[in-house]
């Protein structure tokens, strides 16, 4: 079948005249807080439709969503919704951006997907006739179409990192160091990843008696993960890792056990919604740099995980929850639990909240070095302190009243970055 590449969507006549006729019969919601998608540049390339600041106000929702896939690139998920008028009419496409993509390509591909997605629903309106399509025709030879197939890296990613940051005055000086490398291979049925990390930092302090005081702390880790697919909704693999902390008392940890996940919704349908329930049992040995609270200097144990996660990308906003107990097999009183859930609602018209809430629940902190710190280890977190519980909350209540139109791109005094800078 030949590929169908679309040139191009547009009213006749100019964007100037186009610009002069707000009422349009296409209003249009484009809900999208994904990397790539730059509603400016949505708007002056595709000015034949109304750009709605609220759902509530639009004829058509358009929801984006996007994943990392195997490559390192995004794979999106563009859902039209249609509401009043074209209620009922739903599509959806997909459009993938490789890794090498750059910002401009990655938004003047979603400018074509959607100018795709808006044919259908163009065509029902009085602009119908004033629409033009134009495509081009390629095909491909056998050669070709094998040179395309052919991966030399067998669908392997690999990754390099390394950063740093300084600053200081006259009475303190900080640096951090961090570097990671990793290779990842994703297919259909199979996912690995391997990585290696390792940071480094440090803190010094001059007091106000001219005492000075030093604190480094560093960490070093590597993990992999290998996943096999067993079905649309079931998934089997395990995970190792060791590791080296200072915060958390650690010469070497060492961490390696399967696990098995269920999806209740197929796994193709992640980018909307996702509700998985995963067990996993493994055995961790600790080697300790100081004698902990327990009097041990090493032990051995083996621990089960049961985590439930939900995720949830609707037209009405999004959520994101997941809850983690676990346990230690040969004493259950040493445990913990997470729970972790992010929401983001349009409550009605005008007013959205979003709020954000990490708790943990600890009783597993076998770690913990004997003995007291002093007042300048607690101030710049060297050890891990004991507690029972954590917590990280914040809500936000947001509500825009006004014009409904959302059409007008003007950059002036905002400067590459969006800001207004003042000198």
């Amino acid at each position: 079948m030949l590929p169908l590449l679309i040139g191009g969507l547009w009213a006749e006549g100019s964007e100037a005249q186009v610009a002069t006729q707000p009422s349009s019969t296409l209003r249009v919601y484009i809900d999208c807080e994904v990397e790539g998608c730059d509603l400016d540049y949505f708007r002056t390339q595709i000015p034949i439709i109304d750009y709605m600041r609220q759902r509530q106000d639009a004829s058509l929702h358009i929801l984006i969503t996007s994943e990392p896939t195997a490559g390192g690139g995004l794979a999106y998920t563009l859902a039209f919704i249609g509401l009043r008028e074209h209620r009922g009419l739903v599509d959806t496409l997909k459009y993938i951006a490789p890794q090498s993509s750059t910002d401009d390509q990655k938004r003047k591909g979603l400018v074509t997907t959607i100018k795709l997605g808006l044919v259908r629903f163009l065509a029902k309106t009085s602009l119908a006739d004033r629409v033009q399509i134009s495509y081009g025709l390629a095909q491909a030879t056998d050669t070709q179409a094998a040179q395309r197939k052919r991966d030399p890296w067998n669908l392997w990613v690999f990754r390099l990192s390394a950063n740093g940051n300084f600053n200081g005055e006259k009475s303190q000086h900080s640096s951090f160091l961090r570097g990671s490398t990793s290779a990842n291979r994703t297919s259909e049925e199979w996912k690995i990843r391997i990585s290696v990390q390792g940071d480094y930092s440090e803190n010094k302090f001059t007091f106000s008696d001219g005492s000075k005081f030093a604190s480094y702390s560093h960490s070093y880790g590597a993990t992999q993960l290998v996943v096999k697919s067993l079905a649309p909704h079931w998934s089997a693999g395990e995970r190792g890792s060791i590791s080296s902390s200072t915060f958390l008392n650690q010469k070497r940890f060492i961490h390696f056990g399967p696990a098995i996940e269920y999806d209740l919704f197929p796994y193709s349908e992640s980018t909307r919604r996702l509700l998985t329930f995963q067990y996993s049992i493994a055995l961790n040995h600790f080697l300790y740099e100081d004698t902990t609270i327990f009097d041990k200097l090493s032990e051995t144990r083996v621990d089960q995980t049961m985590t439930a996660s939900v995720g949830l990308k609707q037209p009405w906003g999004s959520v994101t929850t997941s809850l983690e107990a676990a346990a230690y097999v040969d004493d259950l009183s040493k445990r913990h639990a997470v729970l972790f859930n992010a929401l983001n609602v349009r409550l009605f018209k005008g007013l959205s909240v979003n709020a954000f809430l990490s708790v943990s629940l600890l009783r597993d902190q076998l770690y913990l070095a004997k003995g007291e710190l002093s007042d300048e280890d607690i101030l710049v977190r060297r050890r891990q302190l004991a507690s029972s519980y954590s917590y990280f909350a914040g809500v936000g209540l947001s509500y825009s009243f006004g014009s409904i139109f959302n059409n007008v791109v003007n950059p002036r005094f905002e400067g590459a970055s969006g800001g207004v800078f003042f000198f």
